[in-house]
């Protein structure tokens, strides 16, 4: 029988940023950084405007008040629910009779990237804990892991009964066999109702106006978990922990003991020691267990990742050597794109295998990978040069965007680390010097950096809590790269300071 995955999640929120780390017997295999409050449009709906159709794309450009405007396609006639097994009704006219002026109610199911906008669709959905509520769609569709097939057929039913009329469906999600039927239609109820109450305030707002806002990470992430998944989730942050404790109460599907506040000193992502793993996915190269290597590179268009053998050099012959490096890379390419959530086109370079069978086996290794990710994969069979082209759906940023930026010097060819990125490490460190008994740290830093750290009180939380009797003085340096930085501790208070330095 084969044991239980220890599974936990770490939520905090510091310097106007929630993370939220997911640890699989201590391994990290999810990680998510979200603006406080949150600035990412997935999920919400907006009362928008038709900007201009083009005819020639089969697209509209909607105003929606966000900053560019918003792809809707014209073919539109129901949305991709292929995750799920279910099935649809009869198809709805399409959207070509759109002209400019017309005020049209959409969902983000793709935030803004690059030069892009953000892609909407007019299928709305409302996600709970059990269900997925489609007002305007006639599908019904039930998650693929739920396997027992009385269940699912009780289940559909159950979804069936709920449905006011064929314009409707459902969607029915992993956590619903552990609840009671009576629970199932609450929350039916629930979410029609947030439909309902949609709908009254898109009759008086203005467009650009948001109707629906989905809910923040740590919420998604209780909405999104259940008992038998995970061992325990850690708060690192008082407040939001007695948020989450009172949602915990509210709803009574998870555990109180399961919620758990760390109290310790030093920052709950290093003491733990998953600060160095996210640091770990700044980087682009990836080892592999049996000494071969893997190279992630992201572009415009896509991100391509290249099979190398490093130092294995096998034990039979090249094909078999070759063989196996494609084999471990499979699975560890899975895990990569997981946690580094990694979405749109990927494209991997393995090693030149000359047996036809082990390029099949090589893909369908990749396949069987890529189905424990929750995100939709669909992969392409392997060509001839071995080349495998494989899509993964985008839920919200990937973390090479949170931990790494363009660099200034060389016209964007290269990358540094991110801001925040740098400021939650100067955190940790501050932390880790009182920690240590000092009541004083002296800090010299990149000067654009703490001017970031002062201008946007990043700091201020900590200021009147948990360094309200302590001492951070701030030394700036023209001269410092902007992800260096020092810190050293005092056992007493400083009297003294340099002309230029700043007092916390």
């Amino acid at each position: 029988m084969q044991e239980k995955i220890k599974t936990e999640w770490f939520l905090d929120r510091y310097c106007g940023q929630q993370f939220a780390a997911l640890v699989e017997d201590g391994k990290l295999t999810e990680f998510y950084c979200e603006k406080e409050p949150r600035t990412s449009c997935v999920g919400n709906i907006y009362k928008g405007q038709v900007a201009n159709v083009l005819s020639g794309m089969n697209a509209a450009f909607i105003h929606c008040g966000l900053e560019k405007n918003c792809y809707l396609s014209m073919e539109e006639t129901y949305t991709d629910y292929t995750k799920y097994d279910g099935t649809l009704g009869a198809e709805k006219s399409n959207l070509s009779d759109l002209k400019v002026g017309d005020e049209i109610i959409v969902q983000v199911t793709k935030p803004p990237r690059g030069n892009k906008g953000a892609k909407v669709t007019t299928h709305l959905s409302f996600v709970g804990k059990s269900l997925i509520y489609l007002p305007n769609t006639d599908f019904l569709g039930i998650s693929r892991k739920i396997t027992d097939e009385a269940t699912r057929e009780k289940l559909l039913l159950s979804a069936e009964k709920m449905r006011a009329s064929s314009e409707e469906g459902f969607i029915i999600r992993t956590k619903a066999p552990f609840i009671s039927e009576k629970q199932l239609k609450a929350e039916a109820k629930y979410l029609k109702k947030l439909h309902t109450e949609m709908l009254e305030t898109a009759n008086s707002s203005p467009v650009g106006s948001i109707l629906y806002e989905d809910e923040d990470l740590p919420v998604r992430v209780m909405r999104d978990s259940y008992g038998e998944d995970f061992s325990a989730i850690h708060v690192g942050d008082k407040e939001l922990y007695e948020r989450l404790l009172r949602l915990i109460k509210l709803r009574k599907d998870i555990p109180e003991s399961k919620l758990i506040f760390y109290q310790g000193e030093r920052s709950m992502m290093r003491e733990y020691g998953i600060m160095p793993l996210i640091y770990g996915t700044a980087s682009p190269i990836v080892p592999l267990e049996n000494g071969g290597y893997l190279v992630i590179e992201h572009t415009e268009a896509m991100t391509v990742v290249d099979v190398n053998t490093g130092s294995y050099v096998g034990e039979n012959n090249l094909e078999e050597t070759v063989f196996s490096v494609n084999l471990t890379a499979a699975a560890e390419i899975a895990k990569q794109v997981r946690l580094r959530n990694i979405g749109g086109i990927v494209v991997v370079d393995f090693i030149d295998m000359v047996e036809e069978t082990h390029r099949e086996a090589v893909t369908e290794a990749l396949k069987t990978a890529l189905a424990q990710d929750r995100a939709k994969c669909n992969v392409l069979p392997m060509s001839e040069l071995c080349l495998t082209q494989f899509t993964r759906k985008r839920l919200g940023s990937d973390m090479h965007s949170y931990l790494v930026k363009a660099c200034e010097h060389c016209e964007g060819r290269g990358h540094v680390h991110d801001d925040i990125f740098v400021i939650t490490r100067l955190r940790a460190d501050i932390l880790d010097c009182f920690a240590e008994g000092n009541v004083a740290a002296v800090v010299e830093l990149n000067e654009n950096i703490m001017q970031r750290i002062l201008s946007h009180g990043l700091f201020s939380k900590e200021a009147v809590g948990r360094w309200k009797d302590k001492q951070v003085c701030f030394i700036p340096h023209k001269t410092f790269k902007e992800n260096f930085f020092t810190v050293h501790g005092e056992k007493q208070f400083l009297s003294e300071f340099p002309e230029r330095a700043k007092i916390l």
